[in-house]
């Protein structure tokens, strides 16, 4: 028996688990969860959503469990790849 070179394959696991419960997401939510894609830490993502760290902490923590992730790297890697499809500056070109 040989085991798959496939690190997804051998873990059971989904590249882009939880793209498809994006639409779940409140606006609100959207917009932190694309921020988080950025990489900033919870203090930066405060001051540019204009809200309070704690606020920015319940929202990763409900962004989180509505995508059915277990960890933020997960939700962060995922708001990077499905960018293009919620971002909603038509002048974007990332």
């Amino acid at each position: 028996m040989t085991m798959s070179t496939c690190a997804y394959r051998r873990l059971g696991a989904e590249p882009v688990h939880g793209s498809v419960r994006v639409d779940h997401l409140t606006d609100r939510e959207k917009e932190v969860f694309l921020l988080l894609g950025t990489g900033l830490g919870n203090r930066r993502l405060a001051n540019e959503l204009r809200i309070s760290e704690r606020t920015v902490k319940a929202h990763i923590a409900r962004i989180i469990e509505k995508l059915g992730h277990q960890t933020r790297l997960q939700t962060a890697v995922l708001a990077v790849l499905v960018h293009d499809a919620l971002c909603a500056d038509a002048d974007c070109t990332c």
